[in-house]
């Protein structure tokens, strides 16, 4: 049986008001996007403004209101795009749903193309500050932020900082009241020196080390590392091998994860479960099981026992 035909997913994220109907209209007003295909529109929220498909330059539009969580599932979403006959979907998703449930129901023909988040950055610190979890969730995965409304009166610095403790990989555009529209041009250099003989990682900076070694692994390799953590000790690994890391908290205490690397001895190190070291070492791109794939392993120089830093929990903030 030949595989179904890809789908590409336009994904507009935000929270109510923030932008995402204007932004889907001027989109699929545009010849360069729009040039005829068969659109499925899905819309997860119902806000003030709406679509007007008159003013679209091809009519082959289809909208589908998704009204509850329950309506996102593999087989609704595959009638829907049966029914519009769907070359492609954009969907204007409900800031209130997490966004692993429509990860989840995409059919297996759907890939997510480009993923746009909409702040207005009136009230972005506000949703921050009362939501973060709903934040950090469409953050992480976005390409681009845009805030709407945007004016001198607040602080770019602020906002950028917010975004970039979820995603160091995501484009920030600021939109000014009057449609002027203006590139982020912060510069996020790490806040340690990775070009120093030995690249020390102080206790508030190993969320930021732990999330940029993940996401540029290559740019670590045969570096010499130096930092605190918090040992796990696993029976299935040699003696002369163990785990060291931090309980990492992205946006609120229901998502602490434990994010460590492999550490490989020269000789057994006696060390238990829970126990904070300094550890150095050098760092390898090789396959490790603990990892259950290629990932840094450190090769240790030394390791010396410490106490316990101030806050036990590294955080973005």
């Amino acid at each position: 049986m030949a595989n179904k035909k890809e789908i590409p997913v336009y994904l507009f994220t935000g929270f109510l008001e923030s932008g995402k109907t204007r932004l889907i209209q001027e989109t699929m007003e545009d010849e360069r996007f729009n040039a005829g295909e068969s659109t499925l529109i899905l819309l997860c929220e119902e806000g003030v403004e709406e679509l007007d498909l008159s003013r679209f330059p091809h009519k082959n539009v289809f909208l589908q209101t998704v009204e509850s969580e329950e309506e996102l599932t593999k087989a609704n979403l595959a009638a829907y795009a049966e029914k519009a006959k769907a070359e492609r979907v954009v969907v204007e998703y409900n800031g209130m749903w997490m966004l692993d449930l429509l990860y989840n129901a995409l059919p297996e023909n759907w890939l997510v193309y480009q993923e746009f988040m909409l702040a207005d950055a009136t009230t972005f610190l506000t949703y921050n500050a009362n939501m973060r979890q709903l934040t950090v969730d469409k953050l992480q995965s976005c390409e681009v932020i845009v805030f709407n409304r945007y004016h001198d009166g607040i602080d770019k610095n602020e906002l950028h900082k917010i975004v970039r403790g979820s995603t160091r990989k995501a484009a920030i555009g600021y939109e000014y009241k009057d449609g002027s529209f203006e590139q982020d041009t912060i510069e996020d250099p790490l806040p340690y020196d990775l070009s120093a003989d030995i690249v020390v990682i102080r206790d508030e900076d190993y969320a930021f080390f732990y999330r940029d070694l993940s996401e540029e692994m290559e740019k670590y390799v045969g570096k010499t590392l130096c930092f605190k953590g918090i040992v796990a000790r696993d029976k299935s690994l040699p003696d002369t091998q163990f785990v060291v890391g931090r309980h990492v908290m992205t946006c609120c205490e229901a998502d602490i994860t434990y994010r460590a690397l492999a550490v490989k001895a020269k000789e057994r190190v006696p060390l238990a479960t829970r126990d904070w070291v300094t550890v150095t070492g050098r760092i390898v791109l090789e396959y490790h099981k603990i990892y259950r794939m290629k990932g840094p392993v450190l090769e240790m120089i030394s390791c010396d026992y410490a106490s316990k830093p101030e806050k036990e929990v590294a955080t973005f903030f």
